[in-house]
């Protein structure tokens, strides 16, 4: 192991740490507000809104996110719309990602028996009040376990993005392995990078799991 290259080289995955934690951030943000939306749309009930909301699932989930990058990348220009590298890897991430999104929190709405609506409309709680009182914090604690699992997926797909020359981990990885051929040491840095990323969230997630286990107890 040439630990002299490592140690030269380092600096160059710190600055793409950064970058892959940017457009991951936010491709996760927008990722819950998607799904968020879409969830509820699907337990609304109401025909068209939940169509349309399982027709962009379908879509999001059976299209690799390759596909999406490039067709946000160099598709897109076409018809006159040009966006940068990073609004379209943040724009990626958040369209694959709101339909895992969406799943994991229609499971937990799903997983809200119905008796606590209904007594909550006897109560004379509204809609609304019946939606983030009573439903969100139950939902949210059922979905939680699946929603942690696509924050990791979706940091993890970050990796693609380095296919529309994005500065990420990955770009940088292959770019000293074509330039040194010193091919164990670049892998050895991607893998601390994405460790020292991940692993975080990861254990943030099993707080928060086991706390809303302890909450609904």
């Amino acid at each position: 192991m040439n630990w002299s290259f490592m140690a030269q080289n380092v600096h160059f995955f710190v600055n793409a740490a950064y970058m892959t934690v940017f457009i991951s951030f936010f491709g996760v943000v927008f990722a819950l507000l998607v799904g968020l939306l879409c969830a509820a749309a699907e337990v609304s009930h109401i025909p068209l809104v939940a169509s349309v909301a399982r027709v962009y699932i379908e879509l999001s989930r059976n299209t690799p996110l390759l596909v999406q990058l490039y067709f946000l990348y160099f598709g897109l220009p076409k018809l006159g719309i040009s966006w940068s590298a990073q609004t379209c890897a943040i724009v990626g991430l958040a369209f694959l990602g709101g339909s895992y999104m969406a799943e994991a929190m229609r499971g937990g709405f799903e997983a809200v028996p119905r008796v606590q609506r209904e007594s909550a409309k006897v109560l004379g709680f509204s809609p609304s009040q019946t939606l983030i009182h009573i439903i969100l914090p139950q939902a949210l604690g059922s979905a939680i376990p699946g929603v942690v699992a696509n924050v990791i997926f979706l940091v993890k797909e970050s990796s693609v993005v380095s296919a529309i020359a994005l500065a990420d981990v990955m770009y940088v990885t292959k770019d000293l392995m074509g330039i040194s051929y010193d091919t164990y040491e670049s892998l050895a840095l991607l893998i601390v990078t994405y460790l020292i990323i991940l692993l975080p969230i990861s254990i943030i997630g099993t707080v928060l799991e086991r706390r809303f286990d302890y909450a609904r107890r």
